[in-house]
């Protein structure tokens, strides 16, 4: 069948409308497909990133039903992602407890359905158990287009690292919160004030110190007010000393002073510089260091001048070896002038200067031996040396190093010393030579009663052998080698009391031994000065028998003498009474009772009666004396004018005085004084010194007799002075005047002297309770002094 063009032409219109149509769905299918392709590539890029992203979501449908990616699974510790929400607290799973704790899940849960109601978000920690991961929540409701019907959307953070980090930070800020604290706490603890100013220097922060420093209420009063502790110096604030240093960023210190509680204090002001912070400022109170300083200054000096008296030289040097003291004998020992002085060398140059004064001893390598003296700055101990100098000089020194390795020299000149050390030797050698020579037995005994030092008389005398000496006993051993050689061995202890008593009581005793040999020794025990005790031991056999015969001779003598005595007192009575009757015929005649005289026989009769009357006198003298001797003169006491006495006695002497052509003067008043006396015997006593004073002058001569009263010891006393211009004489001849006696021609004996004068006006005058003093001197004449109370 042909068909129609039109046909054709339709069925040609009908294929190319399917063909295009075809071509149309083609070319949109395959649009369509890239776009799958494309869209598919990009869930699967999304999926990746949602696996690849630190945070996994969680999508929580309204019955409880949830998706999430298997990731999730492994975070939780599931082998997959269950259905419902509660099926994430796997308690029961095989392999033990997984998924989140029981309560956790339960908070989720509940924050889960708060938000699906209120459209609230909500934010949970949970940790899986059994695990150290730490993830995060976060949770609000999905998008209608995720899930309908108010599902709620939960973003799951792994944020363990971030944890661990956080928990560091947190323990890092901890730490800082309370080193902070005790920062703060210390500074306002301490007892110093503190303070911090603003950039502009205003305070800013004060402690309690400063606080308390400036007198304040609170530390807000004192920022508040901006009150200052330090005052102002040289015209410069506190505040600006704080701007210069921020200005230089460096600590600026400085020492200044301050009222403090009333008082005026020193401080060491610091003001540190903290960046664009501010500045911080501390004060320390320096007022005790400085105290202890000018404490030490004084000490220092007063030590100095103290090292300055001693007769050791003193030298100190410092860690670098300079001297920084040397006392004036150190400088007069090494010659060390001001200028020295005035510049310190160090110690080496100090050697060198000694070695060229010659004040160092001589040696062979100078250099070797001064670097082992300069090695004494570290030595570990005092070094001791002598030195000895060329001038003969010897030197003791010592080396005492410091801690801040410095150096105190002391030089001490020996020379002396060892001087008088070898005299010292000397005198002892000499001083055991003449122990050994001294005839007494002698032993030197310690205040513990040990034996020290003896003679070899000593041992010889106890029979003690040398080698028992030599071990120094005791005064106890010493005593039981001594007590057999004694008559009466148990006296043996007044020996141990005599030794005890000079060691201990320090005081002298003695006493006497009588030995089985029959010898007598005489000990005692002297107390020395060193605290020692020195025992004495002297045979006195010899002497004691001697003494016996001397007092057997004795006792003769003074039986002699008072036979003497009593023959002088009968004979001077039984003279009396011819002389009397001498006396008193010889007045007859010259009476004329006998018949008339010629001239010649009244001459006779005035001889017989002058002699009568001088013999008279002198058996009165001679019975005086003797009784006086005996202790039995009988005085006749009465009230004496002394001046009315004298000049009778002068009166009775007229005629002798013209005879031996001698010259009298008598001084004195009706106030010379009375005494309580016998006038006769009194009366002879000053005529036998006045006849002694005419005697003693040839013709021409004069006698001064002076009467005066003065007063001593609270009473009065009467002075007679009777004194001549004779010969005088010495001392000798002075002591045998007032004795009465003298000796003989051959000096073996001693006899009276002739006259009687002077020992009876002194027996005479002490029986008045006076004294007599003669005083004379060859050429010079004689004085004779009488004082009666």
């Amino acid at each position: 069948m042909i068909l129609s063009p039109v046909t054709l032409a339709l069925i040609g219109l009908l294929l190319a409308a399917w063909t295009a149509a075809a071509a149309a769905a083609v070319l949109t299918a395959r649009l369509r497909l890239r776009r799958a392709d494309a869209a598919q590539r990009n869930a699967r890029r999304l999926g990746r990133m949602v696996e690849e992203s630190p945070a996994l979501p969680l999508l929580v449908r309204v019955d409880g039903r949830i998706e999430a990616p298997p990731r999730l699974a492994g975070w939780l510790g599931l082998d997959s992602v269950p259905q419902f929400l509660s099926e994430l607290d796997a308690r029961d799973a095989p392999g033990g407890e997984r998924g989140i704790e029981t309560a956790q899940l339960e908070a989720l849960s509940e924050a889960v359905r708060r938000t699906q109601r209120t459209a609230a978000p909500f934010r949970l920690v949970v940790t899986p158990r059994g695990s150290s991961r730490s993830l995060a929540l976060r949770g609000n409701l999905a998008d209608p287009t995720l899930a309908a019907g108010g599902a709620a959307m939960v973003w799951v953070f792994d944020f363990s690292d971030s944890e661990s980090e956080l928990v560091k930070l947190r323990g890092d800020a901890a730490r800082a919160r309370s080193d902070f604290a005790a920062l703060v706490g210390l500074i306002e603890a301490a007892p110093m004030p503190m303070w911090f100013r603003a950039p502009d220097g205003a305070l800013q922060l004060v402690n309690s110190a400063y606080v308390a420093a400036v007198a304040a209420q609170s530390a807000e009063d004192v920022v508040a007010a901006g009150t200052e502790l330090i005052e102002t110096v040289d015209g410069e604030t506190a505040a600006q000393v704080a701007g210069r240093a921020s200005a230089a960023r460096a600590p600026v210190e400085r020492v200044v002073a301050a009222t403090i509680a009333g008082q005026r204090r020193a401080l060491r002001v610091t003001d540190l510089p903290l960046g664009e912070e501010g500045v911080a400022g501390y004060a320390v109170d320096i007022e005790d260091m400085e105290e202890l300083g000018r404490a030490f200054r004084a000490f220092r000096d007063v030590q100095r001048a103290m090292l300055d008296h001693l007769s050791a030289g003193v030298a100190q040097f410092d860690g670098q070896h300079r001297l920084t003291f040397a006392n004036r004998p150190f400088q007069r020992l090494f010659s060390l002038g001001a200028d020295t002085m005035n510049d310190p060398p160090p110690f080496e140059r100090l050697l060198d200067r000694a070695r060229d004064m010659k004040r160092l001893p001589e040696v062979r390598d100078f250099p070797l031996w001064r670097r082992e003296r300069a090695a004494w700055f570290t030595a570990s101990e005092l070094v001791e040396e002598a030195w000895s100098l060329p001038d003969g000089s010897h030197l003791r020194v010592v080396a005492l190093p410091l801690p801040d390795a410095g150096l105190i020299l002391i030089v001490e000149d020996r020379t002396e010393q060892l001087r008088l050390s070898a005299t010292r030797d000397t005198l002892l050698r000499t001083r055991t030579a003449t122990f050994d020579s001294l005839f007494e037995s002698i032993a030197v005994f310690a205040p513990d009663g040990r034996l020290q030092l003896w003679n070899r008389r000593f041992a010889a005398e106890w029979n003690l052998e040398a080698e028992f000496l030599d071990e120094h006993p005791h005064i106890e051993q010493l005593l039981r080698r001594i007590a057999p050689q004694l008559s009466q061995p148990q006296r043996v202890r007044l020996i141990g009391d005599a030794v005890r008593a000079a060691t201990l009581d320090r005081r002298q005793t003695g006493g006497r031994a009588v030995l089985a040999s029959g010898r007598t020794l005489e000990f005692a025990g002297v107390p020395l000065p060193d605290g020692n005790g020195l025992f004495t031991v002297l045979d006195i056999t010899d002497s004691e028998r001697a003494a016996e015969g001397l007092r057997e001779r004795n006792t003769a003598l003074v039986e002699a003498d008072a036979l003497k005595t009593r023959f002088l007192a009968t004979m001077s009575y039984e003279f009396r009474t011819p002389l009397t009757s001498i006396g008193g015929y010889a007045e007859l005649l010259d009476a004329g009772l006998g018949g008339e005289l010629s001239e010649q026989g009244r001459d006779y009769v005035a001889a017989i009666l002058s002699s009568v009357a001088r013999l008279g006198e002198q058996i009165e003298s001679v019975l005086d004396l003797s009784q006086s001797e005996a202790g039995l003169l009988p005085l006749a006491l009465e009230p004496i004018d002394l001046m009315p006495l004298m000049t009778r006695v002068v009166q009775d002497r007229a005629g002798a005085l013209d005879a031996a052509g001698v010259t009298l003067d008598l001084r004195g008043n009706e106030r010379g004084g009375s005494v309580e006396g016998d006038p006769r015997r009194l009366a002879r006593a000053l005529g036998h010194i006045v006849d002694n004073a005419m005697a003693a002058c040839g013709p021409g001569g004069r006698v001064l007799v002076e009467l005066s009263r003065r007063r001593a010891k609270g009473r009065d006393i009467a002075r007679i002075v009777i004194s001549d211009n004779g010969v005088g004489m010495d001392a000798g001849q002075v002591a045998r005047a007032m004795e009465g006696i003298q000796v003989t021609g051959d000096g073996q004996a001693v006899e009276r002297r002739r006259g009687l004068g002077l020992p009876l006006a002194r027996r005479l005058i002490e029986a008045h309770g006076g004294l007599i003093e003669l005083v004379s001197e060859p050429g010079q004449g004689t004085a004779v002094i009488v004082e009666l109370p």
